[in-house]
């Protein structure tokens, strides 16, 4: 999701504060002199492509998720493209057949999809679960002889039923790459999203729970000849040793962003924190509200830990309530401009899908980053239950 909100006349005039979907400039405003340090420290040693800051961050990186590898790479969608060529190329499998299917969530981002597709395959879209996440059953009901895997959206800060998803699996002789862009740090049944499967995709995009200054993403992974091969993938085909084996991209994290993500790495359990707390406002002020549907609480369930990258709700009459909140001075967000990706009718992929489409014409993402405030909470929670009518 990486369109910004942009607020209307109506709004940006209102006599209180706005409260902006996502406050762009805080990104560089908050931290402004650690960066700046950053800056001149990295441009001083003209330390700016494959340098020691890169490196460290890879393995901090590694080290908090659990995972044996992370490569940096220039964005997640090129991360999820190395991931899947990297792990459909492993020694050891057929090769590609030129009727290759592989299975994702229509209800994600169209990165998702594109990524399937130049890595040689077509795309299947299914159904999302209550929790709008990626259906085990859907998935079941999808696979063919033409299945080569499975790519999970970790949406939302949320990850899916990796549990369920591995016996199909298994049980089909298909490959898991995760689409974990959006949920660094989230936890199901204790192991960390990027972590399951073949190799995983993660996201730095600046409105990201770690973002840096631009595009930036990684890919995870605990297989060492996948990751040999993401390794080679995003650096011109070379090997660690600089030997070319095999034709690559250019797709390496830049090193200052590296080292930026690598400071906020260091504080990143303070952000998970603060957007659940963020996350138990919603859920305390507006659960009795009868309109909207919230996602899954905080502390609902032992199998899953949420890190809130959006605040994605349901709600009756969507629309009217995204005008009355714009009215009351609060930006929200239509996720990937209300359409899920089987509904861009251009990309050719052709799909009945009632779940999914009864989401995308209810679904809306609230305000929820580090640096809202309970009050702020308060005031958008305020502004729901008035618009329907329901009582404090």
């Amino acid at each position: 999701m990486h369109s910004a909100a942009v607020l209307s006349p109506a709004l940006r005039n209102s006599d209180r504060p706005a409260i902006p979907f996502f406050p762009y400039p805080q990104v560089f405003l908050r931290e402004q002199e650690d960066l700046v340090r950053i800056f001149c420290d990295v441009g001083r040693r003209g330390a700016f492509i494959l340098q020691h800051d890169l490196t460290r961050f890879e393995q901090n990186l590694a080290h908090f998720t659990g995972a044996r590898h992370a490569v940096g790479v220039a964005n997640a969608t090129d991360g999820l493209i190395i991931a899947l060529k990297a792990a459909l190329e492993a020694p050891g499998r057929d090769p590609l057949r030129r009727d290759a299917e592989i299975i994702f969530c229509a209800h994600t981002m169209v990165a998702t999809a594109a990524a399937i597709h130049f890595a040689g395959c077509r795309p299947v879209p299914v159904e999302c679960g209550a929790d709008h996440l990626i259906d085990p059953a859907s998935v079941e009901a999808a696979i063919t002889p033409r299945t080569v895997a499975l790519v999970p959206t970790q949406l939302n800060g949320r990850t899916a039923n990796m549990e369920a998803l591995e016996q199909l699996a298994r049980r089909h002789h298909l490959i898991i790459v995760e689409d974990a862009a959006q949920a660094l740090g989230s936890r199901f049944q204790g192991q960390c999203a990027g972590t399951f499967g073949s190799a995983g995709a993660i996201s730095f995009f600046p409105a990201k729970l770690l973002g840096c200054l631009g595009d930036g993403g990684a890919v995870l992974s605990n297989d060492r000849q996948v990751a040999a091969r993401c390794f080679a993938l995003h650096d011109h085909g070379r090997d660690a040793a600089g030997e070319v084996t095999g034709w690559g991209l250019n797709s390496r994290l830049d090193n200052l962003q590296a080292a930026i993500l690598d400071f906020r790495l260091a504080r990143y359990q303070a952000v998970i924190e603060r957007r659940r707390a963020l996350a138990r406002a919603y859920e305390h002020r507006l659960a009795n509200v009868a309109a909207v549907i919230l996602p899954p609480a905080p502390d609902a369930g032992d199998s899953h830990f949420d890190v809130y990258q959006n605040y994605e709700i349901e709600a009756e009459r969507r629309d009217a309530l995204r005008a009355h909140l714009e009215a009351s001075g609060v930006g929200t967000l239509l996720p990937w401009g209300g359409k899920a990706v089987h509904q861009f009718a251009a990309l050719g992929l052709k799909a009945h899908l009632p779940r999914t489409e009864s989401l995308m014409a209810k679904a809306v993402l609230l305000p929820l980053h580090a640096w809202l405030t309970e009050d702020e909470v308060d005031r958008i929670a305020t502004a729901i239950r008035g618009f329907y009518g329901s009582r404090p």
